[in-house]
Formats: C-alpha cells, sequence, structure tokens
C-alpha cells in the first residue's frame, strides 16, 4: 500500500506522532513554569531542547509559546538562549504572539548580568515586528551607555536592525549622532569598528535624501578620521581591520608624503597571517600608487612576496582566492613575475580549479627567456590522467606560440600531440593547430602532412571536427584526399548534429571546389541541397546563399568566399580594458574571482547575453513564421533571379534539390563545356549565366521532377490541453524518444528568467503546461498539438545548470511523428540560444 501523499518521512523517536505529545510539552512546562525546586532548571533544559528540535525540524510548536516565556523567568543563561531562539522563530510570523514578550525581554535588559543583557537586547531587535518599534528605543539608548563592551557592541549593531524596520525611528532618535560619538571615543575597538560600519550603512542609504547625511559620508573619509584608526589598527580584529582598509583605499591623501605616511604605517600588515588583510593592505598600496608609476611598480615588487607565500599555505580555497587576485596582477605586470614562474607550477593534489588558475598564469608569465621551460612543464600536463588539466595545458601550449615565443619548437610538440592516440589530446591539438595556421601561415606544409593522416572518423567533437574541416578546406590544393573526405563527411549531413561543424562543411566544400572542382561538384552539391533544407536556421541560410551566389556569379563567388587572406597579427582579446580596469577598481572582491565587474552579476539590468530575454520572448511570439510559410518563401526567393533575368532557369520543385530541367532545354555536353572555362589552377570563371551550373553541382539533368518530399510538421498554435488530460496521458503514453542534450553557457544565464523560454517556445507553437525545481535543477512540462489533427505530442524538459545537461522525455499519440517533433523542438531551443 502506498503511503500517504502528505508525508514522505518516516517516524523517528525524536519526532512527535501527533498533537498528543505537544500537549503533553505544554503541561510539564506549565508545571515547571512557577516551581521553584531543586533540579528545576535540568528539567527545564531538557523540555527546551526537546521544544527547540521539534521547531527545527519544521514541526509546528508555536502553541507553547505562552509556556515558553512563562519558563524564561530564569538566571540560567543556557534556558535564556533557547527561549530567545524560539522567540526570534515565532514572533515574525505570530506578531500578536510577539507582544507577550516585551515585558520579559525589557527586563532581561536591565539583569546584572551583562551576557543576558546583551542577549536579550539582541533578542528583542531581531524580532522585527514594525509595531514593536517604540519598545526598542529605551532598551537600545541604554544598551549604548551601557558600561559592559558586549552590550554596547550589540546596541550598536542593534541600532542598524531598527533602521531597517523604522528608519524615521531611528533618525528621530537621533542615535547616528550617538554612535559617532561611540566611534571616536570608546576604548573597545568592536564597539568602534561596529559603529563604522553601522554609520557607514545609515548613511550612505540616506544620503540620496539628505544633505546632511551626506556630508557625515564623507566625513568619514576625513584625515582626523583615518589616521585614528590607522594609528589603533594593530588593536581591531581581522574583521574590523579589513573594515577599516577598505575605507582607507577610498582616501585621497593631499600630497605624496601622506601617501608614503599611510604606507609606512600598514607595512607590517603585509605579513599578516589573515589572507583578507593582506588583500586589503595590497588593495590600499595599489590605489594610493595608481597616479605613481615609479612607486606602482615597487609596490608591485613588493606585494609579490606576501601574495605568493599565501599561495603556498592554507586551504585550497583560500589558495584559490590569492591566486584570482595574483592573476589579476599579473596580466597587468607580466614582466614582473616572469622570474617567478616556477611558483605557478601544478602540484598533484591541488584541485582542478587551482590548477586551471596556474596554467592562466603560466601563459601570461611566459616570454623568451623561460618559454623552453615552461611548455616543457605544460608537455608533461597533456599525458596527465587529469582529462580536464591535459586539455587546458594544450591550450596553453598554443595560447604561448600565439605570443611568438620559440614557435619552432613549440609546433613540433603540438605536432607530437596527434601521434599520442588519444581522443582529447588530438581534439585540442587541431584546434590549436588551425589557430596557428591563421597566425603562421608559413607552417602549413609540416603542419598538413600530420593532420592529412588524421581519419575524420576518429574525430568527434564539434569544435576539433569544425577545424580539421576548415584545414581540409583551406588547404585542400595541397591534401590529396581533401575532396574525397568533404564528400564523405558531406553524404552523412544527417549524422552530423553540431550547427558549427555543418557549416564549416559548407564554407570548405565551397573553397575546395574552387581549387578542385571536379572532384568536388558532386559533394558541394549534397551539401548545399542538404543545407537548404536544415532546420538550423544559420545552417539554412548560409547554404541558401552560397547557392544563389554560385547561381549569379562564380567568379563573384570565388572572391567572397575564398579570397586572399593576410595572417593573423593578433586574436581578439574576450575582455575589454575598461572591463579589465573596473576590475582592478574593485580589488579585493569577488569580482575578481568571478572575472567581471560587480554591475554584471549583482543589477538585474546586467545579467548577461540574456539581461532581455522577456522582452526576447515576447518579440519570437510575435515574429512565430510557421515553417511551411518559411520553405515557401524560400523556393520563391530561388527563383527570383532567373525569373526577374529570364536566363531560363527552371523552377524548383524541392528544397532538397536544385532546379529540375525541362528535356527540351537540356544542353548537350559540347555547350556545357562551352559556357565553363576550368582553369588549371582548378579556379572556375563563369563566361555568362548557364544551365551548366546545375550539373557542375552534380544535382543531375533529369527531366523528371523529383518526388516532393514529405510536408514538414506543422504545429497548431493555439493547441489547448487542461492538466488533468495531461497528467492522465503522461500516465498512459509510453515514452517514445529520450535525448540528453548539450547546454550552452548562453542557455545557463538565460534560464536566470525561466518566463523567456516559456515565452520563446510558445512563439515556436510549444506550450508550457508546468515549471518546477530551482538552481541549478529546472524542470518544464510541454505539450503541442498537430497543426490539421488532434495528435497530441507531451515533452518533460529537466535543465541542470551545474552539469549544462538537458534531459527531454518525449511521448506522442502519434508515434510515428516523434522524430520530426523533435527536430522542431531541438530548433526551438537552438534558436534560444540553449543549445
Amino acid at each position: 500500500m502506498a503511503p500517504p501523499a502528505h508525508s514522505s518521512r518516516s517516524p523517528s523517536p525524536s519526532q512527535p506522532s501527533g498533537k498528543g505529545e505537544v500537549s503533553d510539552l505544554k503541561s510539564q512546562l506549565r508545571q515547571l513554569a512557577g516551581s521553584r525546586a531543586p533540579g528545576v532548571d535540568d528539567s527545564k533544559r531538557d523540555l527546551f531542547k526537546k521544544v527547540i528540535s521539534y521547531m527545527t525540524i519544521g514541526i509546528d510548536v508555536s502553541s507553547l509559546f505562552g509556556e515558553m516565556v512563562m519558563c524564561s523567568a530564569t538566571s540560567d543563561v543556557v534556558l535564556k538562549k533557547m527561549c530567545y531562539l524560539y522567540v526570534g522563530n515565532y514572533a515574525k510570523v505570530n506578531p500578536d504572539l510577539a507582544l507577550l514578550t516585551i515585558n520579559f525581554l525589557q527586563r532581561d535588559c536591565k539583569d546584572e548580568d551583562p551576557m543576558i543583557r546583551g542577549l536579550a537586547l539582541r533578542s528583542l531587535c531581531s524580532l522585527r515586528v514594525p509595531i514593536l518599534v517604540e519598545y526598542l528605543v529605551g532598551p537600545l539608548a541604554s544598551g549604548l551607555k551601557d558600561s559592559n563592551s558586549y552590550v554596547r557592541m550589540v546596541a550598536v549593531i542593534g541600532v542598524l536592525k531598527l533602521y531597517h524596520i523604522s528608519s524615521v525611528t531611528c533618525m528621530d532618535a537621533d542615535f547616528p549622532a550617538i554612535l559617532k560619538h561611540l566611534m571616536l571615543n570608546d576604548r573597545d575597538t568592536q564597539v568602534v569598528a561596529n559603529c563604522l560600519s553601522t554609520l557607514q550603512e545609515i548613511w550612505t542609504a540616506e544620503a540620496s535624501n539628505s544633505g546632511e547625511a551626506s556630508r557625515e559620508r564623507d566625513a568619514l573619509l576625513s584625515k582626523p578620521l583615518i589616521y585614528y584608526l590607522l594609528n589603533r589598527i594593530k588593536e581591531f580584529s581581522e574583521w574590523a581591520q579589513c573594515l577599516i582598509l577598505e575605507l582607507v583605499a577610498k582616501y585621497v591623501p593631499s600630497d605624496t608624503n601622506e601617501i608614503f605616511d599611510i604606507m609606512n604605517l600598514l607595512e607590517d600588515r603585509l605579513q599578516h597571517a589573515n589572507g583578507a588583510v593582506v588583500l586589503a593592505t595590497i588593495k590600499v598600496f595599489l590605489q594610493l600608487t595608481l597616479s605613481m608609476t615609479d612607486v606602482h611598480q615597487q609596490v608591485y615588487e613588493r606585494i609579490k612576496a606576501p601574495l605568493l607565500t599565501l599561495v603556498s599555505s592554507g586551504s585550497p580555497e583560500q589558495s584559490y582566492a590569492v591566486l584570482g587576485h595574483l592573476h589579476l596582477l599579473v596580466m597587468r605586470a607580466p614582466m614582473l613575475f616572469s622570474s617567478d614562474y616556477k611558483h605557478f607550477y601544478c602540484q598533484y593534489n591541488e584541485p582542478f580549479y587551482v590548477k586551471k588558475l596556474k596554467l592562466e598564469m603560466l601563459t601570461a608569465v611566459a616570454n623568451e627567456s623561460n618559454t623552453y621551460e615552461i611548455v616543457t612543464e605544460l608537455c608533461e600536463y597533456a599525458a596527465n590522467v587529469d582529462i580536464p588539466i591535459a586539455r587546458e595545458s594544450i591550450r596553453a601550449v598554443g595560447k604561448i606560440a600565439l605570443q611568438q615565443y620559440d614557435v619552432n619548437a613549440i609546433v613540433d610538440r603540438l605536432l607530437q600531440f596527434l601521434e599520442m592516440e588519444k581522443d582529447y589530446v588530438t581534439a585540442e591539438t587541431l584546434v590549436l593547430v588551425k589557430d596557428l595556421l591563421r597566425k603562421y601561415p608559413q607552417w602549413s606544409h609540416d603542419c598538413i602532412a600530420v593532420v592529412g593522416n588524421i581519419s575524420s572518423k576518429n574525430v568527434q567533437e564539434p569544435k576539433a571536427k569544425a577545424a580539421l574541416i576548415w584545414m581540409l578546406g583551406e588547404y585542400s590544393q595541397d591534401m590529396q584526399d581533401a575532396p574525397y573526405i568533404l564528400e564523405s563527411l558531406a553524404e552523412n549531413w544527417d549524422d552530423e548534429h553540431s550547427p558549427e561543424v555543418r557549416l564549416h562543411l559548407l564554407t570548405a566544400l565551397m573553397k575546395c571546389f574552387f581549387k578542385r572542382s571536379p572532384e568536388t561538384r558532386k559533394a558541394l552539391g549534397i551539401a548545399l541541397a542538404a543545407g537548404v533544407a536544415d532546420f538550423h536556421q544559420d545552417v539554412h541560410d548560409r547554404a541558401l546563399f552560397y547557392y544563389r551566389l554560385l547561381r549569379y556569379n562564380i567568379s563573384i563567388a570565388e572572391r567572397v568566399v575564398n579570397p586572399p587572406k593576410q595572417a593573423v597579427s593578433v586574436f581578439a582579446d574576450p575582455q575589454s580594458s575598461e572591463i579589465k580596469d573596473r576590475i582592478f577598481d574593485e580589488f579585493n572582491s569577488l569580482s575578481v574571482l568571478y572575472q567581471k565587474p560587480s554591475y554584471m552579476f549583482t543589477d538585474k539590468e546586467h545579467r548577461g547575453p540574456f539581461e532581455f530575454s522577456d522582452e526576447l520572448g515576447n518579440l519570437s511570439t510575435e515574429a512565430n513564421v510557421s515553417a511551411q510559410k518559411v520553405e515557401a518563401d524560400d523556393k520563391d526567393l530561388l527563383l527570383s533571379i532567373s525569373e526577374k533575368g529570364d536566363s531560363g532557369f527552371p523552377a524548383n520543385g524541392s528544397a532538397y534539390n536544385a532546379p529540375s530541367y525541362d528535356s527540351s532545354k537540356s544542353l548537350s555536353a559540347s555547350s556545357t563545356s562551352s559556357d565553363l572555362v576550368i582553369l588549371e589552377t582548378g579556379v572556375l570563371h563563369q563566361a555568362s549565366p548557364s544551365l551548366a551550373i546545375d550539373d557542375l553541382l552534380g544535382l543531375g539533368l533529369s527531366t523528371t521532377p523529383a518526388p516532393a518530399p514529405a510536408p514538414p510538421l506543422s504545429l497548431n498554435p493555439k493547441a489547448v490541453l487542461d492538466p488533468g488530460t495531461f497528467q492522465q496521458k503522461w500516465r498512459q503514453l509510453p515514452i517514445s524518444l529520450s535525448l540528453e542534450l548539450p547546454v550552452s553557457p548562453q542557455g545557463v544565464a538565460a534560464l536566470t528568467t525561466p518566463q523567456a523560454l516559456i515565452m520563446h517556445m510558445q512563439g515556436n507553437s510549444i506550450h508550457c503546461i508546468a515549471t518546477g525545481g530551482q538552481s541549478p535543477n529546472f524542470k518544464f512540462f510541454f505539450f503541442a498539438q498537430k497543426s490539421e489533427e488532434l495528435s497530441k505530442f507531451l515533452v518533460e524538459c529537466i535543465i541542470n545548470t551545474s552539469s549544462s545537461k538537458a534531459q527531454l522525455k518525449i511521448k506522442a499519440d502519434d508515434q510515428n511523428s516523434t522524430q520530426a517533433f523533435s527536430v522542431l523542438f531541438e530548433s526551438a531551443l537552438s534558436k534560444f540560444g540553449m543549445l
């Protein structure tokens, strides 16, 4: 028998089985409330622990509120703490019950024990009930004047809590002025630090509405206050030191002497054991010397040793945080760190994220003097059993080669990687060889000799296969088997799922066609026909563009697709200099670890490339065009040139075939050859528009029109399905198709607003009936209906943003249409940028 739907947790000894046990607790607490018998506090402790344990696992014990308050009349600090925890948990959701606690909390605020006074004041300010604000002013005022530093420290933070509950009450009570006095005169450094933190937050919030608050905020950066805090900085805790140093980093000294005074005061903070204090001190040094180039460079030399020491000590997490900041400095001044490259060698027991950052730094510090040692070390990592590190190390070797350091030796090592017969090594190396050939075309002979021995069947990764195809097209005149390899790929077009590979294949065949046309024309015809019918919009558009270009003029097509190229001098930097400067200004913050300015991951209007995803979703809904209409438009466009020019081109009967030929218009072999002049160099020149181009593409001169393909699957944009029917169908229908698809980084970013995906899919006639889950797992249930039938498709889509995978389960009334619907669904996801 199935368990009840409302409970999936098996009862445990510490969990009450019903209301009876809570009632027993209530009666026991009531009995102990007024008792003064010996050992009563121990009994109360046992009951309080049981109440707190029930509350922790989500059981409602708010009915015990009155009894818990009555039992709190004790001098036992442990009982007080548990009672305050209970009260704070239920006060916000039950404001009426919170009124019961005011009297005993106010009474405890006057207790002889400073620990109880502080705990009571903290609990009173943590109630966060607006109707109780009037009861906070008196205890807070008394707490700020308390003789015990712990109570004063709690009271200062209580003022900030009061400000967030009722800013008017806080300002009317003149608490900021009291805090300012405490900050300048209190002997306890923790009280001073709390005052500084509270005043910063209050005056920053008030500055937009009050000129006086703005002046007070600026006064925190005055010279007397800065020097007062710096002279006492050794007395503060580590957290407080970081707070003060963050304030000093914003201070603008009046002259260079003042800069050196501050740096001399903080010199010993660079040797502090706490990494946060060291980083905060470094930020002060860097900000103060930005306008002093020579001194700024000396600062780099001075801070290098403390940072390298922190990297080698502590936990991997601390090492990563320090390495992130060191990475930023290395990128700004790589020459200053070039002699310390051995500190960035990877240790066997370091986690992947630390090793990856070290590899980036090795790439940055490479120069003429250390390239050989660094590349030798990286080549050792390429044979590592840790595949991600092996990949990163190969990329690092390629980046160093692109910096023009010891290119000859590096190219030889990269070509040796291709002989390792490891799929991932071959894949990464092919991508790098492609970039190297773009920058160093003089190495094409050596590289092509090795690349030509690699079978395309052994290369499965899309980027690697695209790189191999690019080389086959670009250097087809030097690779004997290039046309035949490309032809086999074109014949297996449907087996290639990556749009990137299909795009490169189209371009490579075009380039090969201009160099070795007789061997390539059949493959190009197959690829153009398949590309025009491709569901991916970019592939479809490029194939259509190439097809029209060839029909118009082959010479112009060659100048467009395969013009003379100059070697690439500099590859684009993924980050602009403005972004890097902004990150540097936010030194000692998460911006350095994320490698992006704070506005990109904090403000809602800066959520990456999909910042306006809601608007994009609306546009995609409004601009949705059915597949049938697109195909019809394409057929019209294919005919537009021939009809307007009256050049005699016949009508296109199929999206998968070039124009069919009428037998009365077919040309003889002699007339065909007379229209085209094929030079010995393999370049084609078209004398005039003619039907010969169709035969040149290997599409045949059949007098019988090719049979029309099956009509594409069309969906009903106004399909309706109620949730009950969906659930019933989902239980009854078998799974027709199960897929796992990779999700692109853009797709992960887009899921910050899942509604955009829902609206986009609706624009493609695929409707969402339910959503669920939270980051990193999102679940969507979609349905669609054929346009002229009642047959429906049901989809469960689970997207995991941490693993970048999407799992699809498709169920259908018509099993024969599942594959066609799957293609439509994937195409819709691709258009959104998900795949």
